[in-house]
């Protein structure tokens, strides 16, 4: 079972039943509403496994995944795709957005959020880390 202790929990060896992230979930969200700023230091507050855990699960949604690693806003079509897909989603990829040309997926590979630009058919390019989205815009950017 997972124990508060102040503002962090700390994880036991076995991963955590599903009935006790939606728990931590729920009392995170109740805490926060729909700030996602501060949802995300709730998350950073969290031991690494149990974090790791929500932030591909179905206990939160696509967007506020995107909030607490990129720590930016897409414009509001591709927030409301976001908010409409749960987190667990981003695992196989989830479209963020597109151009005439090209699209901006988002997904979690290893705990880690990665963004491929695509031509709809191949990755064009791939961007790892707390910048990618940062740097696949500027990568779109620079083709047009």
């Amino acid at each position: 079972m997972y124990r508060i202790n102040g503002n962090r929990m700390e994880s036991p060896a076995q991963p955590a039943p599903y009935y006790e992230l939606a728990e931590i979930a729920d009392q995170i969200l109740d805490e926060c509403g729909e700030d996602v700023a501060l949802l995300s230091t709730r998350l950073d507050g969290l031991s690494g496994p149990v974090r790791d855990d929500l932030l591909v699960s179905d206990l939160l949604n696509a967007f506020q995944v995107f909030y607490y690693f990129f720590k930016d806003t897409p414009g509001d079509f591709p927030m409301e795709r976001l908010m409409l897909s749960p987190a667990s989603a981003l695992l196989d990829g989830l479209l963020v957005d597109e151009t005439e040309l090209l699209e901006i997926i988002f997904a979690i590979v290893d705990y880690r959020p990665v963004i491929v630009v695509s031509d709809g058919e191949h990755a064009v390019a791939t961007f790892l880390g707390e910048d990618a989205y940062k740097d696949g815009l500027m990568y779109i950017e620079s083709l047009l």
